[in-house]
């Protein structure tokens, strides 16, 4: 079996901290917010899986067909020997990339879920013998400092979660990505890309209702951490298009007007009826747009790779 280690760099109480911090800023703010980032407990990754099969969401099946298609060029291209995954969860995305990178000496996934990457990080040391698996607990929007690993190294930031970020702090990510890149080395960045509303809006309200509850699903987060009384029937999912900034946004909306008590926090916000919580941005892209946001942080854009119906898109940019 192949070399597996795990470096924690998060505090074992980083994620309560976090989920405090962020609940009693989005909440008391105007309007109210609160990070995507929440969604994903045991329950919120399984409907996320579920969300992954739906006929109306291209995104996972799009940027697969990517990857099968063209993995062979991106090692081509890259070169790598150290593959970095920022937010790896099972590193099912990177399967196929890893068997494509022939000269790999190193692969690091990067999450904040120490159990998904222990399974992820153990599973694969075993399939491939010989490959140094260092995994790192690690929020990837923080700074990060990686393992002492031979280059060229390709950071892989996939699946579109770039565009969950605000433009100040994607400027800031970016730029965090490229003081870890000798020149030489290289990004491999998933973006979805703007198409038709109709798409967009389907892609984050299916007709089954799972992203409804996914989105839901964030309150029982917060009901479940932090001792709050939201009542997830009291609020409707909302997915519309934001055309000015290009972004899809999801929200809750209250039904009726309401109070919720955060005890955690010593807290109690009051919802007007019809008020809305956002909960989610999705940014959508346009690849000149993404050429001058990767320029805007001393990257530059190499090649470019799309599914046949250009609905996602795959970049690979240098550092320069």
């Amino acid at each position: 079996m192949s070399p597996f280690h795990l470096t924690r760099t998060l505090p074992e109480d980083a994620a309560g901290a976090a989920l405090r911090a962020d609940v009693h800023a989005g909440l008391t703010g105007s309007p109210k917010t609160l990070p995507p980032k929440w969604f994903y407990d045991a329950r919120g990754s399984e409907l996320f899986e579920e969300i992954t099969a739906l006929p109306e969401y291209y995104p996972t099946r799009a940027e697969r067909e990517i990857l099968l298609a063209r993995a062979d060029e991106i090692a081509a291209a890259s070169g790598a020997r150290t593959l970095v995954e920022l937010g790896s969860g099972s590193s099912a995305k990177t399967r196929h990339l890893i068997a494509a990178l022939t000269g790999l000496h190193t692969y690091v996934p990067v999450d904040v879920s120490e159990s998904a990457l222990t399974g992820a990080g153990r599973a694969l040391a075993a399939e491939r013998p010989g490959l140094d698996v260092h995994a790192l607990v690690a929020d990837f929007t923080a700074r990060l400092t990686l393992p002492d690993t031979p280059g060229p190294r390709l950071v892989a930031f996939l699946g579109g979660t770039v565009g969950n970020l605000l433009p100040a702090e994607r400027a800031a990510f970016l730029a965090s990505v490229r003081a870890l890149l000798a020149p030489g080395d290289a990004l491999l960045l998933g973006t979805d890309l703007v198409k038709d509303e109709r798409v967009l809006v389907r892609a984050y309200d299916d007709a089954a209702g799972v992203t409804a509850a996914f989105n839901k699903n964030v309150l029982s987060v917060v009901n479940r951490e932090l001792g709050a009384d939201f009542d997830p029937d009291a609020f409707d999912h909302v997915a519309l298009w934001n055309s000015g900034h290009e972004w899809i946004e999801m929200r809750l909306r209250a039904r009726t007007a309401q109070s919720v008590k955060i005890p955690a926090l010593e807290l109690v916000v009051d919802f007007a009826e019809g008020e809305e919580l956002r909960t989610e941005v999705s940014a959508k892209f346009r690849q000149e747009g993404v050429r001058a946001e990767l320029a805007a942080a001393g990257l530059e854009l190499a090649r470019w790779w799309t599914d046949a119906e250009a609905r996602f898109a795959l970049s690979l940019s240098v550092a320069r």
